[in-house]
């Protein structure tokens, strides 16, 4: 990745970005040259296609900066569960480190602990989170709600459970979890922890409760017997982080966006192109206004790639290139 934004990868992307949106300004304003004249130069059709094909670029370099932003500072992996079901014993187990206190007091953990560490060539950054209950006191609470929030920002979820709990809290707490998770685009791993300390009749039930649930929700999840006591289901848990993060392996040589400031003028940009869109449909806006709307998606790309604004020149010379017409 580093090496592809070396050689200008990103550049070389909103560069032809840029000279796709600088024949539609040109297309669009040569039309106003010759307005009374009637001629259209640039058939709506044509010029929807056309921002069609720049917004699904926008939008595809957009949603590399999740990946991008990942292998930069590591696969975001939140390690969440209800209090005392072993989380931070699993994140010290990972680490092999004493990284997190591990306490039967429940709710020892308030805040996020945050590790990186290297599994089979991916860097992981493992979220050790507050345990999800019902709780009054104030700051355990704002513990829970940040454990809910980086959920959702997370690539992967840990789910941990206790293997001792009935069927009701089992499904309480994974729903507790699922109701924050993209089913779309979030992977889920449940571990069954304290396999241990219950008879495998006891571990097998839980598991096939767990598993119909995942089913019937619609969750892109897997369920592992797990021990952070004795590290029983610790390689299947690290196979299982590494074959997740497989596609993200095999886009090594595609073109990602790791800046935030990168992806917020991709935002706008994207927003200025769908209003310029939305005009074209409406087909009662001056075509200078669209015109307008055009430059102000090629300013916002020239503040990642320093590019200067749209010229006159730069506008004539297009037209002449394209169009027999006399100077």
């Amino acid at each position: 990745m580093a090496v592809n934004q070396l050689r200008g990868g990103v550049s070389k992307e909103l560069s032809a970005l840029r000279a796709r949106l600088l024949d539609m300004c040109s297309l669009l304003e040569l039309e106003l040259d010759f307005s009374d004249e009637e001629v259209t130069f640039a058939p709506r059709e044509q010029l929807l296609e056309m921002i069609g094909e720049c917004a699904g670029k926008i939008d595809s370099l957009r949603q590399s900066f999740k990946l991008g932003n990942a292998i930069k500072r590591g696969v975001p992996v939140a390690i969440v569960g209800p209090p005392n079901a072993g989380k931070s014993s699993l994140l010290n187990l990972l680490l092999g480190d004493d990284r997190a206190i591990v306490s039967p007091v429940a709710g020892t953990t308030r805040d996020t602990v945050e590790e990186t560490m290297v599994i089979g060539g991916v860097l992981f950054r493992f979220i050790d989170t507050a345990g999800i209950r019902e709780s009054s006191e104030e700051v355990e609470s704002l513990g829970i709600e940040r454990t809910f929030r980086k959920i959702s920002e997370a690539e992967i979820v840990i789910s941990v459970l206790d293997a001792a709990s009935d069927q009701s809290d089992l499904l309480h707490n994974l729903e507790s979890v699922a109701e924050h998770l993209d089913k779309e685009s979030q992977n889920l791993l449940i571990l069954v922890n304290k396999s241990d300390n219950v008879g495998k009749e006891g571990v097998n039930k839980n598991v096939n409760i767990i598993n119909n649930y995942v089913l019937s929700a619609g969750l892109k999840a897997k369920t592992i017997e797990f021990s952070a006591k004795t590290g029983f289901g610790l390689n299947q848990l690290r196979d299982e982080l590494v074959a997740i993060c497989a596609p993200i392996l095999s886009s090594e040589d595609s073109t990602f966006i790791t800046n935030a400031r990168h992806y917020e003028a991709l935002t706008e940009a994207s927003e200025h192109l769908s209003v310029a869109a939305t005009s074209l449909r409406s087909g009662t806006i001056p075509s200078d206004l669209i015109a307008e709307d055009l430059r102000l998606v090629i300013t916002d790309l020239g503040t990642i790639t320093g590019q200067s604004l749209i010229t006159p020149d730069e506008i004539l010379g297009t037209i002449f290139r394209n169009f027999c017409i006399g100077k």
